[in-house]
């Protein structure tokens, strides 16, 4: 008898997904794998939610790899360890040639896809990562990233983030030359991690689709990493797409609850809620008197529902955040629990179309139509990508 979850991976091994972010690089460098030479990527690797064979039994034949730096990095400090992420990334796609290829368009991916290896793209996360030169900008486009978040959990000097204290009230006259930047080279704007206000703002700007590499609804869990109902209506309305994302906090209600009482205490003993270590020790020591709820398939493919809904089918995809988390759903620990969540759509009974649209169908548009979109604007100027 054939089960939902065994139509979920001959589905997976037809439409593969194209997931929108995943942490690895940043999980590498904390473990001291910067170098590469003490992990091997084609068997399992311990304290990471990812490897090649994990990959591969997800169903995951495409990924966004996040070249991620934190926010307290600034200026120069910023920009430098961005480019050791990019290196590092690069790196790690030529040492397992055999298994992932660098991609750099839609048609790439595509040709990855048919070869069965990870097509693997690069996304910048957080507009600090350019110190407010459109010079950087391009250069990273230039070594391949596709995507870049205008910010992560605090503001940039020319937009707001969604987790820092508003200051430029979305967009600043910079910020929407940044937006325009990045859609004539063809880098796809992502707006997770930004306050609604600047959500709206590129919205307003945008000559062509954006994204949200890795964002859940706000409806459904009120969280600010979340995006409201009327912003999603308009992504829908640009062509763009929200990747739903399975960090527990911004998944289940009772988890981001949870969640906030740790920032509380962490503020009441003087600590920065933004700081990763410090936070960890902070949520291990109250999972010791509180404990730790955690999220569920079901409530992810909530998520996914909800967004169809709101914004229809063609405006939904899925961006695990795998490796930048310390907590996943139940079912969904690492990167080869996507069938499940296949499974269980299935069996909410969505169609394998439906199913393929969600999985890679959406983004690929995203990104064809990203690359046009750059082309007519190259003409509008008469520059190309790198002028």
């Amino acid at each position: 008898m054939t089960t939902d979850l065994d139509r979920a991976r001959d589905l997976l091994s037809r439409s593969p997904i194209l997931d929108g972010h995943n942490d690895l690089p940043w999980a590498l460098r904390m473990l001291g794998q910067s170098d590469l030479a003490g992990i091997d990527l084609t068997s399992e690797v311990p304290d990471t939610h990812t490897d090649l064979p994990r990959l591969r039994a997800g169903g995951v034949g495409a990924q966004f790899w996040s070249v991620f730096v934190p926010s307290n990095l600034q200026g120069d400090s910023a920009v430098a360890a961005t480019l050791e992420q990019i290196d590092l990334t690069h790196r790690m796609i030529n040492r397992y040639a055999d298994a992932m290829e660098l991609a750099l368009t839609s048609g790439d991916v595509e040709r990855i896809f048919a070869a069965g290896k990870v097509a693997s793209l690069l996304g910048a996360e957080g507009g600090h990562s350019i110190s407010s030169s459109l010079g950087v900008l391009r250069s990273l486009y230039a070594l391949g990233v596709r995507y870049m978040t205008l910010t992560h959990n605090d503001n940039v000097p020319w937009a707001d983030s969604a987790t820092d204290e508003p200051a430029a009230g979305g967009l600043t006259e910079f910020g929407r030359e940044v937006v325009a930047e990045m859609q004539r080279l063809g880098m796809l704007v992502d707006l997770s991690h930004t306050a609604p206000a600047t959500m709206r703002d590129a919205l307003r700007v945008a000559r062509g689709p954006v994204i949200f590499s890795h964002s859940s609804a706000r409806a459904i869990c009120d969280h600010p990493r979340n995006v409201p109902d009327d912003v999603l209506a308009q992504l829908a309305a640009g062509g763009g797409v929200c990747m739903v994302t399975f960090v527990p906090a911004f998944v289940s209600e009772e988890c981001r609850q949870w969640d906030q009482g740790v920032s509380a205490e962490m503020r009441e003993q003087g600590l920065d809620p933004k700081n990763y270590a410090e936070r960890m020790r902070a949520a291990a020591e109250r999972a010791a008197s509180h404990p730790r709820p955690n999220a569920t398939i079901a409530q992810v493919a909530d998520h996914v529902e909800h967004v169809r809904v709101i914004a229809g089918i063609d405006h939904v995809g899925l961006g695990g955040d795998f490796d930048g988390t310390d907590q996943l759903p139940e079912g969904l620990g690492d990167v080869s629990g996507y069938p499940a969540l296949f499974a269980e759509l299935l069996h909410r009974g969505w169609t394998e179309a439906e199913c393929a649209q969600l999985s890679s169908g959406n983004i690929l548009r995203v990104l064809r139509e990203a690359e046009k979109t750059a082309g007519a604007l190259q003409d509008e100027t008469g520059s190309t990508p790198g002028a």
